[in-house]
């Protein structure tokens, strides 16, 4: 597909540093080998390094160009632990749990991260995103003036008629549960933003609702109205509109008849949903029922690249992820 070829051309252009913690899992095992051979990424496996080795081996994966690192026995590790042992001896963390942190791949890998040993973080395929992302929002934390950590996943469509040519940015369908009026706006504005300088699309935002322009009257119907309020005043040069159905968000004739004075009804390219509900919902729903390829969820907003994978990822997923994860070491795209 077009922009995942696009995605890992980039990625292959200047190949970064991703540490994958997940590295007793068969699938990460796979997309590490595979990110290797066409360096996309210079991948580096977390976990049990004779069990991992054993992995590949067992599945004839190809470990060449792939380092393996066993947070329990690296070098690394007292270091890692002092420095995470700073940063969190204010929360009531002792040097003794810092060090037993330090043996869990997820920490060590943050503390990569954190000490510019590698470039991105990439993790999620066997872990809950809480457990994910918890240890970056302890050490990487969010980047200056970002107030909210959000996501959001490319979709490709094969209905190239939707979006742009079928791609379509939805968000946040990962990290925030019932985002309030402002913390929608500003996921509405880093989606469109992140729609320009990662798929180089001209951003077309629909705050979605079950109403379009005042057709219905609610609570639910004003949050999300007062979040289009909020992002046109703070962002005023972006096209963006609401609340608005689906249907008059993507289908032209329907926007036309619903919102015939908006320039993003019918054309939408980025879908903001009104809470995470909604929003996983949807892009599942689509991903299965559609048969579109589903690329994320994509972190905007940490101070260096942090990516949390689905649960359910396949090695392509993986693969897709691990270049945008590299691609996002560019300030500009994170």
């Amino acid at each position: 597909m077009e922009i995942i070829d696009k995605l890992r051309d980039a990625a292959r252009a200047k190949p970064r540093r991703l540490v994958l913690p997940e590295g007793d899992d068969l699938r990460t095992v796979k997309a590490a080998s595979f990110m290797a051979r066409e360096r996309l990424a210079v991948p580096i496996l977390l976990g049990d390094a004779d069990a991992i080795r054993s992995l590949a081996g067992r599945e004839q994966v190809s470990l060449t160009g792939v380092e393996v690192v066993d947070p329990k026995t690296d070098s690394r590790r007292p270091r890692f632990a002092g420095l995470y042992h700073e940063l969190r001896k204010h929360k009531g963390v002792d040097e003794a749990e810092a060090d037993r942190l330090m043996g869990d791949p997820l920490f060590f890998g943050t503390m990569m991260l954190h000490v510019d040993e590698v470039d991105g973080f990439l993790s999620g395929a066997a872990h809950a995103t809480a457990d994910t992302i918890r240890p970056a929002l302890q050490v990487i934390k969010p980047a200056p003036g970002v107030a909210a950590i959000s996501s959001f996943f490319i979709m490709v469509m094969p209905d190239k008629r939707l979006g742009d040519g079928g791609i379509i940015l939805m968000a946040d369908c990962a990290i925030n549960i019932d985002p309030a009026p402002r913390k929608l706006a500003l996921i509405g504005i880093s989606t469109a933003r992140m729609a320009k300088a990662l798929c180089g699309l001209e951003p077309r935002v629909a705050f979605l609702s079950f109403s379009t322009m005042g057709s219905a009257q609610h609570e639910l119907v004003d949050r999300v109205k007062e979040a289009v309020r909020i992002a046109k005043e703070r962002a005023p040069e972006l096209a963006l509109d609401g609340e608005m159905q689906a249907d008059a968000a993507l289908v032209p004739e329907i926007g036309q008849r619903k919102a015939p004075n908006s320039r993003v009804a019918g054309r939408a390219n980025v879908l903001v949903f009104p809470d995470l509900q909604s929003a996983n919902i949807g892009y599942k729903l689509v991903q299965r029922l559609a048969g579109a390829e589903a690329i994320g969820p994509i972190l905007q907003g940490f101070a260096k690249p942090v990516n949390d994978l689905s649960r359910g990822a396949s090695v392509d997923d993986i693969v897709n992820l691990g270049a945008v994860t590299c691609l996002q070491a560019d300030p500009s795209l994170r």
